[in-house]
């Protein structure tokens, strides 16, 4: 097999900023804007160069095709993205619910707090299931649905 047609890992960060907003284009501040925003997290290299996964453009896209045809402003994607039942995910008792600053709110995603709760505290939110599993505003509302059906 040659090299080209090795399948790439959709999470392995290859692509840089400006290759990013060359793809969607959009610009390098914005999507310095939604990184700032905890829309998405870039991988970091030690030189804080960004570098972004197929996953990260395809959340990317999602986030383009929220704002510009649905017409949803950041907050409403923060919102949206504050309704993923983290705690059914990364499963945490009750205790940990209610210290859990992502679990008490609806206005910002649970990437975006600095955890202290054990399972989530020290963590890379980059490499977590609740981060990696929602790209899409489909996964979302299919994981809600789901939370409907287990009652």
């Amino acid at each position: 097999m040659e090299e080209k047609d090795k399948i790439t890992d959709p999470d392995e960060p290859l692509y840089t900023i400006g290759t990013v907003a060359e793809i969607l284009n959009v610009s390098v501040q914005t999507l310095r804007a939604y990184e700032r925003e905890r829309l998405i997290i870039p991988f970091k290299k030690a030189s804080h160069h960004r570098l972004y996964s197929m996953n990260d453009i395809e959340r990317l896209r999602c986030i383009r095709r929220s704002i510009t045809e649905r017409k949803f402003s950041i907050p409403a994607l923060k919102n949206m993205y504050a309704l993923i039942p983290c705690w059914d995910i990364k499963p945490c008792t009750v205790k940990e619910q209610e210290e859990c600053e992502a679990y008490n709110s609806s206005l910002q995603p649970c990437w975006s707090f600095r955890q202290k709760v054990d399972g989530c505290s020290n963590k890379d939110c980059r490499t977590c299931n609740v981060y990696k599993n929602f790209i899409n505003c489909e996964q979302i509302k299919n994981s809600i649905k789901n939370i409907s059906r287990k009652k």
